[in-house]
């Protein structure tokens, strides 16, 4: 860091606009920016996020231990610390791990466009995804198995909401995702671009993933918690179920989707 840190002594400094009622603006949104906190997804936003940081935000404390990450910001990144009452003020709770960093979303291109401009095997799909836990184990478990992008439709969470990038373990800021579009038109995009869309579901008429040819190139849809796929958009893939015992009739959707990439990861090894 060859900038000297900016010391924040007022909840008012106008410089830590961007921090200021960290919960509140999660919900009420922030012009195209995000927040990541912690120090494992600051260490991803600085070494491998293809996302760039405007700012730094530290509770004084941490400056010391964060120096290694910190020491080849670029100049036009303002590192700002606070103690940690003046920290609390600013973000409205005890931000009791005292590491926050702000950046800029990028614009979304046409779906169409996106799918183009990838040669990807294996996509992860997600209709109606509105817990942001989920949402961040999804990227987690794509990044870990094999899935090599993300698309969320419209109706989904936002994969950069603060807590989704922290359960993500920072994987939401360098896999590749498309958020946005309707339903229908993923379902066009992937047809159009060859891929075959496995619709999870735990319906009995659903062939078992254990039985189930492997596509080259595979869409992995999955519905939200609870109702699942409805059935117009089971009928628009191939219909997958993951075999349960025990009465038990589905599987939380990040746990569907690892079982789904681990099966597909052991049938492409070598």
């Amino acid at each position: 860091m060859s900038s000297a840190p900016v010391k924040i002594t007022s909840p008012e400094d106008p410089r830590i606009a961007d921090y200021t009622s960290v919960r509140e603006r999660d919900l009420t949104g922030r012009d195209g920016k995000f927040i990541v906190e912690g120090k494992v997804t600051l260490d991803v936003f600085l070494s491998r996020s293809r996302f760039k940081p405007d700012s730094i935000f530290l509770e004084t404390g941490r400056l010391p231990v964060l120096a290694p990450l910190l020491e080849n910001l670029p100049d036009n990144i303002p590192v700002y610390t606070a103690d940690q009452p003046v920290m609390d003020q600013i973000v409205g709770f005890p931000i009791h791990r005292g590491i926050l960093a702000c950046g800029h979303k990028d614009g979304a291109a046409p779906l169409s466009d996106w799918l183009k401009a990838r040669d990807h095997d294996t996509l992860v799909v997600a209709i109606s995804l509105s817990n942001h836990d989920n949402a961040g184990a999804l990227f987690r478990n794509s990044a870990a198995l094999g899935g090599d992008a993300i698309i969320l439709d419209e109706t989904s969470c936002d994969p950069l909401y603060r807590k989704s990038i922290r359960v993500s373990a920072g994987t939401a800021l360098w896999l590749p995702f498309h958020h946005g579009a309707t339903a229908d038109e993923i379902f066009n995009a992937l047809e159009a671009s060859g891929y075959t869309p496995w619709t999870l579901t735990p319906g009995e008429a659903a062939s078992s993933l254990y039985a189930a040819d492997r596509p080259e190139k595979l869409a992995i849809i999955l519905g939200p918690e609870g109702p699942g796929l409805p059935d117009n958009l089971i009928a628009r893939g191939k219909a997958i179920r993951i075999p349960m015992s025990n009465e038990v009739d589905s599987l939380n959707v990040a746990t569907s989707l690892a079982i789904v990439l681990s099966q597909r990861l052991s049938k492409t090894a070598p």
